[in-house]
């Protein structure tokens, strides 16, 4: 492994993040070094005695707010000089593969999850470098944002993958372009044969091929791309 990357997410539903990573190439970058991961309970730097961290919001309305002090005493406690804060919530600037690319050189990320009608924005205003959203949607907590940006994020540190080509070959490396079709055996199921062109052992035919399958599939699911 070239680089090891610490990530630090703060949340109150830690058990939602710990499992999706820690399986597969998660797990396993987080046992070959390349990422020192941590999942924190929000409700440990609580200073309620029934470690609350919500509370209504002024001037009403529906729904709680996640109180401002939990989230300063935590991130006071973690951060450090290198240390990029980033809060996932439907607010933010959409996450996509560049994002996750240039977050992937980082050295330490601080994760805040939001829930409920969202965090104190004193939060945002005096702690928080960049605001992600993972898409135009809501969930129920962003703890599930989260686990989706960094196995974004921690797939593209070098020698995660295995085969670094991998990563430089899938969709959305060429922003305009999602990845074309695969195929492996058998060669023929059920009548539906592999294309010919991808056994023809050709190489330029078979990356013209694919970059012609790779915009028609473009047009056909994401036609927005290409405006």
């Amino acid at each position: 492994m070239e680089q090891q990357m610490k990530i630090d997410i703060l949340t109150i539903f830690p058990e939602i993040c710990r499992g999706p990573l820690s399986e597969s190439i998660m797990g396993r970058a987080q046992a070959a070094g390349a990422v020192d991961l941590a999942v924190h309970d929000l409700r440990d730097w609580s200073e309620d005695r029934h470690r609350r961290v919500d509370d209504e919001p002024f001037g009403g309305g529906p729904g709680m707010v996640m109180k401002v002090e939990p989230f300063f005493a935590a991130v006071e406690e973690l951060r450090t000089e290198h240390s990029k804060v980033v809060l996932m919530t439907p607010q933010g600037r959409r996450f996509d593969q560049a994002q996750a690319r240039a977050l992937s050189s980082e050295v330490h990320l601080i994760i805040l999850c939001g829930h409920y009608e969202g965090v104190d924005h004193r939060v945002v205003e005096a702690l928080v470098d960049l605001e992600l959203s993972i898409g135009d949607y809501v969930l129920t907590n962003g703890a599930i944002a989260a686990t989706v940006l960094v196995d974004a994020v921690v797939r593209l540190i070098p020698g995660v993958l295995g085969d670094d080509q991998s990563v430089e070959e899938e969709s959305f490396t060429d922003s305009q372009l999602i990845e074309g079709p695969h195929y492996t055996r058998p060669r023929d199921f059920r009548g539906m044969q592999v294309p010919e062109v991808l056994l023809s052992g050709h190489h330029a035919k078979i990356v013209q091929w694919r970059q012609e399958r790779a915009l028609e599939r473009t047009r056909q699911n994401r036609p927005d791309l290409l405006e």
